[in-house]
Protein backbone atom coordinates (compact mmCIF):
# COMPACT_ATOMS: atom_id res chain seq x y z
CA UNK A 1 0.00 0.00 0.00
CA UNK A 2 1.39 3.36 -0.81
CA UNK A 3 0.86 6.10 2.22
CA UNK A 4 1.31 9.74 2.44
CA UNK A 5 2.40 11.14 5.87
CA UNK A 6 2.78 14.54 7.10
CA UNK A 7 3.57 16.41 10.28
CA UNK A 8 4.75 19.91 11.80
CA UNK A 9 7.27 18.40 13.80
CA UNK A 10 9.53 14.95 13.32
CA UNK A 11 9.61 13.09 16.55
CA UNK A 12 10.07 9.81 18.13
CA UNK A 13 6.56 9.27 16.92
CA UNK A 14 6.79 9.84 14.06
CA UNK A 15 10.11 8.12 12.89
CA UNK A 16 8.17 4.95 14.89
CA UNK A 17 5.19 5.33 12.82
CA UNK A 18 7.49 5.79 9.56
CA UNK A 19 9.40 2.64 10.41
CA UNK A 20 6.86 0.62 11.58
CA UNK A 21 4.75 1.58 8.13
CA UNK A 22 8.07 -0.06 6.31
CA UNK A 23 8.73 -2.45 8.41
CA UNK A 24 4.87 -3.61 6.98
CA UNK A 25 5.84 -3.41 3.63
CA UNK A 26 4.34 -0.03 2.73
CA UNK A 27 5.61 2.48 0.42
CA UNK A 28 6.05 5.90 2.24
CA UNK A 29 5.42 9.03 0.62
CA UNK A 30 6.18 12.03 3.29
CA UNK A 31 5.54 15.18 3.92
CA UNK A 32 5.94 18.40 6.14
CA UNK A 33 8.86 17.93 8.53
CA UNK A 34 9.14 14.29 7.37
CA UNK A 35 9.90 15.17 3.87
CA UNK A 36 13.84 15.49 2.46
CA UNK A 37 13.28 19.64 1.59
CA UNK A 38 11.42 19.62 5.03
CA UNK A 39 9.77 23.00 3.00
CA UNK A 40 6.05 23.72 4.40
CA UNK A 41 5.87 22.23 7.48
CA UNK A 42 3.11 24.05 9.59
CA UNK A 43 0.24 21.32 10.44
CA UNK A 44 -2.33 23.01 8.21
CA UNK A 45 0.04 22.61 4.78
CA UNK A 46 1.56 19.44 5.51
CA UNK A 47 -2.07 17.57 6.36
CA UNK A 48 -3.99 19.28 3.55
CA UNK A 49 -1.14 17.77 1.00
CA UNK A 50 -1.52 14.26 2.53
CA UNK A 51 -4.90 14.44 1.93
CA UNK A 52 -4.60 16.25 -1.48
CA UNK A 53 -2.56 12.73 -2.23
CA UNK A 54 -5.08 10.69 -1.25
CA UNK A 55 -8.15 12.88 -2.67
CA UNK A 56 -6.06 12.35 -5.99
CA UNK A 57 -5.53 8.84 -5.39
CA UNK A 58 -1.56 9.18 -5.82
CA UNK A 59 -1.35 7.43 -2.54
CA UNK A 60 -3.88 4.54 -0.99
CA UNK A 61 -4.50 6.12 2.52
CA UNK A 62 -2.84 9.02 4.45
CA UNK A 63 -1.39 9.54 8.34
CA UNK A 64 -1.03 13.12 9.66
CA UNK A 65 0.19 14.65 12.90
CA UNK A 66 0.24 17.54 14.81
CA UNK A 67 0.55 18.39 18.97
CA UNK A 68 -2.97 17.39 19.78
CA UNK A 69 -3.98 16.10 16.05
CA UNK A 70 -7.34 18.62 16.36
CA UNK A 71 -5.77 21.09 13.87
CA UNK A 72 -4.28 18.41 10.75
CA UNK A 73 -8.09 16.66 11.52
CA UNK A 74 -9.45 19.80 10.81
CA UNK A 75 -6.99 20.64 7.68
CA UNK A 76 -7.12 17.24 6.26
CA UNK A 77 -10.93 17.44 6.24
CA UNK A 78 -11.28 20.51 4.40
CA UNK A 79 -9.88 18.46 1.22
CA UNK A 80 -12.99 16.71 -0.82
CA UNK A 81 -13.25 13.05 -0.38
CA UNK A 82 -11.25 12.45 2.78
CA UNK A 83 -12.68 11.49 5.97
CA UNK A 84 -9.65 11.78 8.95
CA UNK A 85 -9.75 10.40 12.00
CA UNK A 86 -8.34 11.22 15.19
CA UNK A 87 -7.58 8.13 17.20
CA UNK A 88 -6.06 7.88 20.79
CA UNK A 89 -7.05 3.82 21.03
CA UNK A 90 -7.23 1.57 18.54
CA UNK A 91 -11.11 0.89 19.64
CA UNK A 92 -11.64 3.92 17.92
CA UNK A 93 -9.25 3.00 15.17
CA UNK A 94 -11.43 0.52 14.40
CA UNK A 95 -14.65 2.31 14.51
CA UNK A 96 -13.71 4.84 12.32
CA UNK A 97 -12.55 2.29 9.35
CA UNK A 98 -15.91 0.18 9.83
CA UNK A 99 -18.40 2.76 10.30
CA UNK A 100 -16.95 6.30 9.06
CA UNK A 101 -14.61 4.40 6.44
CA UNK A 102 -11.85 6.82 7.30
CA UNK A 103 -8.76 7.18 4.69
CA UNK A 104 -6.94 9.54 6.91
CA UNK A 105 -5.54 7.98 10.32
CA UNK A 106 -5.01 11.45 12.69
CA UNK A 107 -2.61 10.93 15.50
CA UNK A 108 -1.10 13.47 18.07
CA UNK A 109 2.28 13.97 18.93
CA UNK A 110 1.70 15.15 22.28
CA UNK A 111 -1.21 12.28 23.94
CA UNK A 112 0.06 8.86 21.63
CA UNK A 113 2.95 6.80 22.75
CA UNK A 114 4.78 4.58 20.50
CA UNK A 115 3.19 1.46 21.45
CA UNK A 116 -0.32 2.82 21.13
CA UNK A 117 0.54 3.80 17.84
CA UNK A 118 1.84 0.26 16.50
CA UNK A 119 -1.80 -0.86 18.68
CA UNK A 120 -3.30 1.62 16.45
CA UNK A 121 -1.89 0.81 13.00
CA UNK A 122 -2.38 -2.54 13.73
CA UNK A 123 -6.74 -1.86 14.05
CA UNK A 124 -5.82 0.22 11.07
CA UNK A 125 -4.72 -1.88 8.80
CA UNK A 126 -6.80 -5.21 9.83
CA UNK A 127 -10.26 -3.08 9.69
CA UNK A 128 -12.19 -3.37 6.38
CA UNK A 129 -14.91 -0.55 5.39
CA UNK A 130 -18.00 -1.85 6.74
CA UNK A 131 -20.33 -2.91 2.96
CA UNK A 132 -23.89 -3.07 4.98
CA UNK A 133 -26.53 -0.82 3.44
CA UNK A 134 -26.88 1.13 6.74
CA UNK A 135 -23.40 1.94 6.66
CA UNK A 136 -23.16 2.68 3.17
CA UNK A 137 -26.12 5.29 3.12
CA UNK A 138 -24.16 7.41 5.97
CA UNK A 139 -20.84 7.49 3.51
CA UNK A 140 -23.08 8.49 0.64
CA UNK A 141 -25.08 11.12 3.03
CA UNK A 142 -21.37 12.63 4.46
CA UNK A 143 -20.38 13.09 0.76
CA UNK A 144 -23.57 14.83 -0.10
CA UNK A 145 -22.31 16.93 2.54
CA UNK A 146 -19.56 17.96 0.51
CA UNK A 147 -21.26 19.06 -2.35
Amino acid sequence: MKIAIGSDERTNLTDTVLEELKRRGHEVIPFGSLAEDRREVDWPISSSKVALAVATQKVDEGIVFCWTGTGASIAANKVCGIRAALCHDAETARGARIWNHANVLVLSLRATTEAIAKEILDAWFSTPYSEDDWNLLQIKRIRQLEK
